[in-house]
């Protein structure tokens, strides 16, 4: 007999009412997002082949640690996306780059209690998109402080 496969999450998909702004806004991110060919400007799929995801569960507390937005503001949206990018000065570079775009800013690019730099934008859907570098152990920190306010 077959052993079975543990369920996983195995795709997010984000259905974008602002399809065109929202591939420049993953592509401005990095990720490698082809020309969108051959289908009808009104029923359009863009597969993003990234890599493997991970799943978490952050209960509310946690996350008024990690993002302004949880501290100053009732949060419509509890799903959080993060792009893993790689170094530290590519979070800020990045940040810098969707916030010049004229995304929003939602937690500017700070050293989190984790080990790694992060931060977080508006995609224009209004997903939450967190930026994060790999972590650096020397950089981690406990107990967790509030990131700086945005």
């Amino acid at each position: 007999m077959a052993e079975e496969q543990p369920r996983t999450i195995a795709k997010v998909n984000i259905v974008a009412r602002r399809f065109d702004e929202t591939l420049a806004f993953y592509r401005l991110i990095g990720l490698e997002i082809p020309e969108v060919r051959g289908q009808s400007s009104e029923k359009r799929h863009a597969p993003a082949n990234n890599g493997v995801a991970s799943f978490a569960i952050d209960d509310e507390a946690l996350a008024r640690i990690y993002s302004a937005e949880w501290r100053h503001a009732p949060v419509k949206n509890s799903v959080l996306l993060t792009a893993q990018l790689p170094t530290r000065d590519e979070v800020d570079k990045t940040f810098e780059a969707l916030v010049g775009a004229g995304h929003r800013p939602i937690q500017p690019p700070y050293d989190a209690f984790w080990g790694a730099r992060y931060a977080i934008v508006a995609d224009p859907e209004g997903n939450s998109v967190g930026l994060e570098s790999p972590t650096d152990n020397s950089k981690r920190s406990w107990p967790p402080t509030e990131s700086p306010d945005a």
